[in-house]
């Protein structure tokens, strides 16, 4: 960090310098689940341009957030990944989106990517809700694949193929998954669409859309 936005030793004034500008912390959002290249963090910001992103990027990298490698033979190519400090900011994050679903602003109908729709379950899960359910569940939009986890200690997602690992797997894309899971859409609703297909244990399937409910709104 060159300069300092803030003459100020709040950590929330730092932290605005950390991941305060334009993007940065959607960026944290999109490697919260594992290196991604370039293009793959900027397919889930859709509205980023490149250069931009490389801007956030290499500021982020100078204070310890983010950091490049490459992987090894046969893949070769340049990875971004969440240094411990970028991985630590899960929780603020979380915080932060809890938060704003109270606002009448909120609209859980807009856009959203694949690593958003798999924090958000990590974020809104309500305990008391999920209870001793237990179930792996996979998803897959297009080619990237996630699985779930979910015990009594709570919900672990990681990327991954959940063929023959997961009990159910959702086959959509995020918005598709969201309208089911926070808007109310029914399953039988989605699959007639053609945006979702279901496959393995359908009754844990319709367990799991309901365990994410979204906070009660707050006027002003």
């Amino acid at each position: 960090m060159t300069k300092r936005w803030y003459d100020d030793a709040c950590g929330t004034a730092l932290a605005m310098e950390l991941v305060g500008e334009r993007w940065s912390l959607l960026i944290v959002r999109e490697l919260m689940f594992g290196p991604r290249r370039f293009g793959e963090v900027r397919g889930g910001l859709p509205g980023i341009s490149a250069n931009v992103l490389t801007q956030r990027l290499e500021g982020m990298e100078r204070v310890g957030i983010v950091a490049r490698r490459k992987l090894p033979p046969p893949a070769s190519v340049q990875v971004y990944e969440l240094t411990a400090l970028g991985y630590s900011a899960e929780v603020a994050i979380q915080e932060l989106g809890r938060w704003a679903a109270q606002s009448p602003l909120h609209d859980a109908t807009l856009p959203l990517s694949a690593a958003s729709a798999m924090l958000s379950f990590r974020t809104m899960i309500d305990r008391s809700r999920s209870g001793t359910f237990g179930v792996t569940v996979g998803f897959r939009f297009g080619h990237e694949g996630f699985v779930a986890v979910l015990d009594a200690s709570g919900i672990a997602i990681r990327r991954g193929d959940p063929a023959g690992e997961a009990a159910v797997v959702f086959e959509t894309d995020p918005a598709t998954l969201a309208s089911v899971v926070y808007g109310g859409r029914p399953i039988g609703d989605a699959e007639a669409a053609g945006t979702l297909r279901i496959t393995g244990d359908r009754a844990r399937a319709e367990t799991f859309v309901t365990l994410f409910p979204l906070p009660t709104k707050l006027g002003s």
